[in-house]
């Protein structure tokens, strides 16, 4: 059976307590999903820190570095450390966690955009902690920021850490902002990035727009060009199933979606990856062991971190 690299997200800086009982804060309870979720047939989940008390996304390392080792104890799942952090983060906190822990993988976003989520406010009256509706509404005139000088900042990063960076694209141009390094050799083959569609600001969650993103990634990147999907909420079983398809991996987890099938919400990250799982089952495809996605990505391995 074909191969794919399925990954997790198990936490992300989007969704607040109040949206989701589910959601995992404190750094065992992280840790633990993230555990669970390889064992249900992830390769590698894709971690954020929160503070254990509010839930709100965190830059602080020594939380994040009780998440990654408790995992890394646990589990050969290739553990990726997020450099998106959270909306509340600077550049620096958000990258902070690369050189102390050295992990095999790190995201990179590629461009800078307007990441929007005020929508929500309109659908939830009453919110547990008091920081939950402020951050929410603070995305009304928020850029994401990823200058091109951030970016050199975080590829040197990567460079002395010797951490492969998991591109993540939220629309076309953000790939032309990777083929401008890869034409340097600032990225090395094979170019891995995570197609981020349907958050508000960037490119919608369609078929047509996958398929345009994967032409433009394989005009670009050639044969050096490996690809997941992420569709935002409901789109995320659709996309992920598109994207395997159509020769790409596929990233599910409560990061990006709450919910399991429609009016049921998801109790884990594990009952998202069994979902994808029998799913590529079903259509002739099964997910990649950790062992064979570091192959496939060409990782340094469990032994080259520091967790």
């Amino acid at each position: 059976m074909p191969k794919f690299i399925l990954n997790c997200a198990v936490t992300g800086a989007i969704h607040t307590p109040t949206m989701a009982p589910y959601l995992p804060i404190r750094p065992k309870d992280i840790a633990d999903q993230a555990i669970d979720a390889a064992k249900a047939g992830a390769s590698t989940v894709h971690v954020h820190a929160r503070d254990p008390e509010t839930g709100m996304p965190t830059g602080d390392v020594d939380i994040m570095g009780e998440i990654v080792s408790r995992i890394h104890a646990r589990s050969d799942v290739v553990i990726c450390i997020t450099t998106g952090g959270g909306m509340n983060m600077t550049v620096d906190q958000r990258i902070a966690a690369v050189p102390v822990f050295k992990p095999e993988l790190a995201s990179c976003n590629l461009g800078s955009m307007n990441f929007a989520l005020f929508p929500v406010l309109e659908k939830i009256d009453q919110w547990k902690h008091e920081w939950e509706p402020r951050y929410i509404e603070m995305t009304r005139d928020f850029i994401f920021r990823n200058t091109f000088a951030d970016l050199e900042r975080i590829f040197g990063v990567f460079e002395e850490t010797g951490t492969k960076p998991e591109f993540e694209a939220y629309d076309v141009g953000h790939l032309h902002n990777a083929h401008l390094y890869f034409q340097k050799g600032q990225i090395r083959a094979p170019f891995y990035v995570q197609f981020v569609t349907g958050i508000l600001g960037g490119i919608a969650s369609t078929i047509p727009h996958l398929v345009h993103l994967k032409q433009t990634g394989e005009s670009l990147f050639g044969r050096d060009f490996m690809f997941s999907t992420i569709g935002a909420g409901r789109h995320e079983f659709p996309l992920a199933t598109t994207s395997i398809l159509l020769g790409g991996g596929a990233r599910v987890g409560l990061e990006d979606n709450l919910w399991l099938a429609p009016g049921q919400m998801a109790t884990s990250n594990a009952e998202l990856v069994e979902k994808m799982v029998r799913i590529a089952g079903e259509l002739g495809y099964e997910p990649a062991t950790p062992d064979e996605t570091r192959q496939m990505l060409g990782l340094k391995g469990r032994e080259g971190v520091n967790m």
